[in-house]
């Protein structure tokens, strides 16, 4: 899963550097987050100092994560987080391919000269990284972590911490493991990550069962009045408005897994979820079933990108611009939708 030659550069670079900063995309996921901290405790481990900072918030549901409350988010701790940055002997950079995706952090950090570590399995990753351990083909950053830090550490269990941090990227980033999880390899790490004490039962509930009651509430009104079904293209919509968010008290995550519920009705093979974000920016969730593409449909429509079955982009327009762009994406891509 990961090349050695590039692991054994990571090593040479890591074992002379003192101080590290961790950088994740905006608006980061399970395994942004799991697979940056999980890092953070392996180079904690070995002597070193690793700070995680994150653009902006992560969900409250990711909150019990081991040393989840060390992170340094960028537009609460804007001066801690700068000063990190040129601090740091290297800048490792997981789960985003391109500093567009980590928003004003991406300013503070291109004139470094700082080394950068890449470590993501999102297509196209950008050049200007010392090493770039990117591979498509993991189901997640945290797979790629995992194969990392076993590597690093001379094939030793992780310990606890570090394993709980992986599997929620992992079970987070396959849709506890509903796709992109064929492949016997990822079953191989999970089995040592249960090895090494965890219990996934328990990380499930901590996930996916850790909701207000606004949230259960936002999730009934969405299917019952913002949900749209095009039987003809085998396609859905929701959109949810900022005052709509607003109105069920809606925090960080609270829409985390919507965008996945219409793939269960028979027959549909993409579902799009458009959120308004705030006032003129559309921030849009795409999911697919079986070979369709919606890392094109996010590209060629919503200035995204990301996986076949799993991407996402975003409007700078009103949501009745971003609901236009929506159709022209089904129209053009009608046959593939009906197969």
């Amino acid at each position: 899963m990961i090349e050695i030659e590039k692991a054994s550069e990571i090593k040479r670079l890591v074992e002379k550097s003192d101080r590290f900063a961790i950088l994740v995309h905006r608006n980061p996921d399970g395994d942004a987050v799991g697979s940056s901290l999980a890092l953070a405790h392996f180079l904690r481990g070995m002597g070193k100092i690793a700070d995680v900072i994150v653009p902006n918030a992560f969900p409250d549901f990711l909150k019990w994560l081991p040393a989840s409350d060390s992170v340094v988010n960028f537009e609460q701790k804007k001066e801690e987080a700068v000063e990190l940055l040129n601090k740091a002997d290297i800048i490792f950079c997981l789960d985003f391919n391109a500093l567009s995706r980590i928003g004003e952090i991406a300013d503070i950090v291109s004139p470094l000269s700082t080394p950068r570590i890449l470590v993501d399995h999102h297509l196209y990753p950008e050049d200007g990284f010392v090493v770039a351990l990117s591979n498509t083909a993991a189901c997640s950053t945290a797979e790629l972590v995992y194969n990392l830090v076993d590597y690093l550490g001379d094939g030793a269990l992780p310990s606890r911490y570090i394993a709980e941090c992986l599997y929620t990227g992992i079970m987070t980033d396959t849709g506890n493991f509903a796709y992109a999880s064929n492949r016997k390899e990822i079953y191989i790490v999970v089995a040592r990550l249960i090895e090494a004490g965890i219990d996934k039962d328990l990380i499930y509930r901590r996930v996916f069962y850790n909701y207000s009651i606004d949230r259960l509430r936002l999730f009934g009104y969405v299917m019952n009045h913002k949900l749209s079904y095009y039987p003809q293209s085998n396609a859905t919509l929701i959109t949810l408005t900022y005052n709509e968010m607003r109105r069920f008290n809606a925090i960080k995550g609270d829409t985390e897994g919507l965008v996945n519920m219409p793939l269960q009705i028979k027959g549909v093979r993409f579902s799009c979820f458009l959120r308004e974000e705030q006032p003129g920016k559309i921030n849009v969730s795409l999911r697919s079933v079986d070979d369709f593409p919606c890392n094109s449909v996010a590209a060629d429509f919503f200035s995204g990108g990301g996986h076949k079955n799993a991407s996402g982009g975003e409007v700078q327009g009103t949501m009745e611009e971003a609901v236009e762009r929506f159709n022209r994406a089904i129209e053009k891509y009608a046959d593939e939708l009906v197969k």
